[in-house]
């Protein structure tokens, strides 16, 4: 029978195994890191908190929720191109949506923040936050890449 001490012990030794978003960002497993103070200095507020704290833009707030030229939405950290416009959909949820990302592009993991399992959606070059992917999407993939705005910028094609 395991005693209370060594499930906590073992409790203690998994989390801190594994690699948390701020360990992973400090340990320079992104090919872009940078420090608090240098991600502080590049990003305005919002992008900061979303890109850096996972935090969420106001639904309706982003320009880019209308942008329907052609070209790629990029990382707004590390500016590296993660959806294409033709891949972009009007979802009716009040953020940008794609229905999948360029290849290698984005990481998915776990994220049961909130009282919810959902999908993390983070940038593969810098590890920010983008946002969720849903299994709701439109057909062919099925799939509702749900992005912040403030987390990405736009390049005409």
């Amino acid at each position: 029978m395991t005693s209370r001490r060594q499930f906590f012990l073992a409790a203690v030794a998994m989390a801190t195994a594994m690699p948390t978003f701020g360990r992973a960002r400090a340990a320079g497993l992104y090919p872009v890191t940078h420090t608090d103070a240098e991600w502080h200095r590049l990003l305005t507020p919002a992008q900061y908190d979303v890109l850096r704290e996972a935090g969420t833009e106001t639904p309706y707030s982003s320009p880019l929720l209308t942008e329907h030229r052609p070209g790629r939405f990029a990382c707004a950290g590390c500016d590296t191109a993660a959806f294409d416009a033709r891949a972009k959909f009007e979802s009716g949820t009040g953020w940008p949506s794609f229905d999948s990302a360029l290849p290698h592009a984005v990481q998915e993991r776990s994220d049961d923040s909130l009282g919810m399992e959902r999908t993390e959606v983070r940038c593969a070059t810098c590890g920010s936050h983008l946002g969720h992917v849903f299994d709701d999407g439109p057909q062919p993939t099925g799939l509702r890449y749900c992005m912040n705005g403030v987390a990405l910028s736009f390049h005409t094609a």
